[in-house]
């Protein structure tokens, strides 16, 4: 089994390319936080490549610092450089790209829009789904109360 899912944000914007045949195909860099034991933040780094419609996604929509969520599979790749050694990528193929925070939380920097709870009405207005963190804790449950039941399942 080869997946991968991160959740990070961008280092770099998209580059889109074309190959010679015509496919679109990005990439980009995603910086994904990890804590120490002592407490400590730090990042991993990986090296992200999308292709056809992921790629023109990715160059239309996401830029350096916006969070995001894929998934997608692990891929080694062999290349000569300029002086004629043989070199190893290793880079993650995004199957799945979705936004991890609204449109509002990223212009501000991350941290949210300035209420409490105003971030996912603004992300559905402006076509970014919002992510369960920003969603409010409080908010009164849709399902009620059977009166009638008999704890018979009804199949």
């Amino acid at each position: 089994m080869n997946k991968v899912i991160l959740m990070g944000r961008l280092t770099r914007d998209p580059e889109l390319r074309h190959t010679p045949s015509g496919s679109a195909v990005s990439s980009f860099g995603l910086a994904v936080d990890k804590y120490s034991k002592e407490g400590g933040r730090q990042a991993d780094f990986f090296d992200i490549v999308c292709w056809e419609r992921r790629a023109e996604f990715a160059s239309k929509w996401l830029k350096k610092g916006t969070k995001i969520v894929l998934s997608g599979r692990l891929q080694q790749r062999k290349w000569k450089d300029k002086d004629g050694n043989d070199r190893v990528t290793v880079e993650v193929v995004a199957e799945e790209l979705e936004f991890a925070e609204s449109k509002s939380a990223s212009e501000s920097g991350g941290f949210g829009g300035s209420q409490p709870g105003a971030a996912p009405y603004a992300a559905q207005a402006s076509g970014f789904a919002p992510t369960p963190a920003a969603m409010p804790l409080t908010e009164p449950s849709s399902f009620q109360d059977l009166q009638d039941d008999d704890g018979e399942l009804p199949f």
